[in-house]
């Protein structure tokens, strides 16, 4: 049966730019929720120093949890060849956290939209980048997993591979065994497109996934695709909330899902209205993995 983790996405600046929030903090927060995992992100200030992330790792364990994935944020989509060998860089390091850590999977993105910047040029430097990356995750023991991605808390510009075609195309150029897909059905709303037809296109690759959910304030989703979809900034007409309350059809994802034999991680984006609400969503993702998954 898939395993469940959360993700800080409440706590992001104080665990990566003001250092208000240590992650034996967070660790002690989310430990209570009966959780299997915690995912990390590469950007955590404490994991700055790689002499550090043995004890890290050591402080997740202790609480009988493990870190399944880490959560990295390549800019591979930019047109200069020395910056983009810099986020190669900058990724392998992270494939290295990701083993120190104990994380299985390590994200890779496409990069930002950038205005100018072509879809086939996207493509190709995007893919020679990944491609660039996959010795390092080999020789680690780490699968990259791509997301299909809005766009990183401290970015300017959205992901190049936002839209589903885009991404569809990117993740069929590459075919490696140490590559594979960490979909996410609410961003596939901020791109203005259907969660499940997404899944249906890539279930296959699908290796991990992150779990939260969206509501509409006004309108319908019609409206949110002709006026926000795939816009620069979070769509105005959607709302973070506890999931199983908003727009996801888990129930339909989870069978898309069961259908291909997946067993990998589901990690929780929750909690940016208030700990109970994770602690809501862990309850009912943990529920639907048991209703979907139990039997096989």
């Amino acid at each position: 049966m898939p395993r469940l983790a959360a993700f800080p996405k409440a706590f992001m600046k104080p665990l990566c730019r003001d250092g208000t929030m240590t992650l034996d903090q967070w660790i002690d927060l989310a430990a209570p929720l009966g959780l299997d995992g915690l995912e990390y992100y590469s950007g955590f200030l404490e994991l700055a120093d790689a002499s550090r992330w043995p004890a890290a790792r050591r402080a997740v364990e202790a609480r009988g949890l493990v870190i399944p994935m880490l959560c990295c944020s390549p800019d591979f989509a930019h047109p200069d060849p020395e910056f983009r060998r810099q986020e190669v860089e900058k990724e392998k390091n992270w494939i290295r956290m990701a083993a120190t850590l104990g994380a299985g999977y390590c994200r890779v993105l496409s990069g930002q939209r950038r205005p100018g910047l072509g879809l086939e040029q996207g493509i190709e430097l995007v893919a020679g980048c990944i491609e660039a990356c996959l010795p390092e995750a080999e020789a680690c023991g780490v699968t990259l997993i791509l997301e299909n991605h809005y766009k990183d808390d401290f970015w300017s510009y959205p992901e190049f591979a936002q839209k589903m075609d885009v991404f569809c195309a990117l993740v069929d150029r590459i075919r490696h065994p140490r590559f594979g897909v960490n979909y996410d059905p609410s961003n596939a709303f901020l791109a203005g497109d259907d969660p499940l037809e997404l899944l249906r296109r890539v279930k296959h690759r699908v290796v991990t996934m992150h779990a939260s959910d969206r509501s509409l304030i006004e309108g319908t989703l019609d409206d949110l695709r002709r006026e926000e979809g795939g816009a620069e900034g979070y769509a105005r007409r959607l709302r973070h909330g506890a999931i199983g309350r908003g727009l996801n059809d888990y129930d339909a994802i989870f069978t898309e899902l069961r259908s291909v034999g997946f067993d990998g991680w589901v990690s929780i984006e929750d909690g940016v209205n208030g700990m109970e609400e994770l602690e809501e969503s862990v309850a009912f993702v943990r529920a639907k993995l048991r209703q979907h998954f139990s039997a096989t």
